[in-house]
């Protein structure tokens, strides 16, 4: 499942909806926007818990509602320990206080997606997470939603938003309301410093980046503060993060603000030398790899990991940051060893660990980009051999064989097949010029298969199998192999 969530950042220009400061919407297309940062998650299910499980809730509820976290108590807390000002302490009561009466009022999905955000806030202070630093993220989530659900129109899932005089971008997931995209944000940085003529909005978004660094494994981090398989908010991402010091050295430099900008992204090395799920690191048989998602150390995801040392290698370039070096030479010497085991022979795998999964077509491009830069960057022959073969296998066919030769007639039957890389894939049986079967099977992974052959005929004698396989660049490819139908075995009289 948490191949859903996968990440990415190629250029070009995407569609965005943005609210004006006098409730219209309108769309608009930037060029600065990936097309494509971060598919949705399925939409959160709510299991209806047992009377028994309500009344067990219950009773350990009462025994413990003096020690109930709040968000009133833990913005209290923050005032009284001096984290909070007392002025801003009254500034975020009195917005909880409104949004919470406000998001009772909405109806239907406006309701439901405000509602969400709040809930996550309130799990957030139940597990005594609310630090100050979060506040600042969290209010504005809070605030941006409850503009969107009561000023704006319907949107349909994945939809980019921005509001007018801010440069963030944010995210719709359906049933966790508007969120900010963070490596779409940082993909936008990047973009608007390729540009050359964006400078005051390169500076402008950057500031509103920094402002939402929170305090994280003793340094500043970008979170996400939504649900997803397991990984609940907040957490963090190595790829955002190695996108994040990029970016920001990058800007740091172009706008000459190496005094306050490139500090930040300094500070933003610390979840790299953090292990999970505080940080991304997770060490390795030679290095150090960097977690695609903090939450889940053993789901290796090989673009966001290759994407994370481009990322440091950029920042210690810039910076001459000897700390950023190490951490670059560390996670690259895992990932040389890491990498050819996502080398198929004839695709790439997207992920490996709690879950192997070739790449689609985009994640593999994306990939080999990601590799290019490391070619680029390093000259590590593993690299710039990988990246010439991730090419390669664009342009090459798949290759398709039939394995079985013989089946047994009058029953369900399994004929076996090998294949490649992922590919589309489509069965037509034939005797003579008579069609017996054909069907597509839609997309299958790489490696040995098995496709049902539903009632086989009775009749024995030779039938050809053909296979048509396109692979996900286009290329085709097609086998045929005459089966064997042997004769039923007759049934044993009682």
């Amino acid at each position: 499942m948490l191949a859903a969530l996968i990440w990415a950042a190629p250029a070009g220009a995407a569609d965005l909806l943005v609210l004006d400061k006098d409730g219209r919407v309108h769309a608009r297309t930037d060029a600065a926007v990936p097309r494509t940062v971060l598919p949705v998650p399925p939409r959160r299910t709510v299991r209806r818990p047992s009377v028994a499980a309500i009344a067990t809730a219950s009773k350990a509820a009462r025994g413990k509602r003096a020690k109930r976290r709040t968000v009133m108590g833990e913005l209290r807390r923050l005032e009284r320990r001096g984290a909070l000002a007392s002025e801003d302490f009254a500034g975020r009561r009195a917005a909880w206080k409104d949004a919470v009466r406000r998001s009772r009022r909405l109806g239907g999905t406006r309701g439901t997606e405000m509602r969400a955000v709040v809930a996550t806030i309130k799990d957030i202070a139940a597990r005594r997470q609310l630090t100050a630093s979060r506040v600042v993220p969290l209010w504005l989530t809070l605030e941006r939603n409850l503009e969107w659900w009561t000023e704006g129109r319907s949107i349909g899932s994945g939809q980019r938003v921005e509001f007018e005089g801010s440069e963030l971008v944010w995210q719709y997931y359906p049933g966790q309301g508007l969120q900010l995209q963070m490596l779409g944000n940082f993909g936008k940085l990047n973009a608007l410093w390729s540009s050359k003529r964006r400078n005051d909005e390169l500076s402008a978004m950057a500031d509103e980046l920094i402002a939402v660094a929170v305090g994280r494994a003793g340094g500043l981090a970008w979170e996400y503060y939504f649900e997803f398989n397991g990984g609940r908010a907040p957490w963090v991402s190595g790829m955002a993060q190695g996108t994040a010091v990029q970016s920001l050295s990058r800007a740091a430099v172009r706008l000459d603000r190496q005094a306050d900008v490139l500090p930040v992204a300094q500070q933003a090395l610390a979840i790299f030398e953090a292990p999970t799920p505080q940080g991304v690191r997770v060490p390795g048989e030679v290095g150090d790899h960097y977690a695609l998602y903090s939450f889940a150390p053993t789901f290796r995801v090989i673009n966001g990991f290759t994407q994370a040392l481009v990322g440091l290698y950029d920042y210690a370039e810039l910076s001459g940051d000897p700390r950023g070096l190490a951490l670059f030479e560390a996670g690259d010497r895992e990932a040389r060893r890491e990498l050819p085991s996502f080398d198929t022979g004839a695709w790439s795998l997207y992920s490996r660990g709690s879950l192997t999964r070739e790449s689609d077509f985009s994640y593999h491009d994306l990939l080999t980009g990601f590799v290019v830069n490391l070619c680029k960057r390093t000259g590590a022959e593993v690299y710039c051999s990988t990246a010439d073969r991730f090419r390669e296998y664009e342009s090459t066919p798949p290759e398709i064989t039939v394995g079985s030769r013989r089946i047994r007639g009058g029953r369900d039957g399994r004929v076996r097949f090998k294949l490649s890389k992922i590919s589309n894939v489509s069965l037509r049986i034939t005797r003579g010029s008579r069609v017996i079967e054909s069907r597509p099977f839609g997309t299958v992974g790489y490696g040995k298969r098995t496709f049902g052959w539903e009632d086989v005929p009775r009749r024995a004698g030779e039938y050809t199998v053909r296979l048509d396989a396109t692979d996900l660049a286009g290329n085709s490819a097609s086998t045929e192999q005459v089966v064997e139908v042997l004769k039923p075995k007759r049934k044993r009289r009682p």
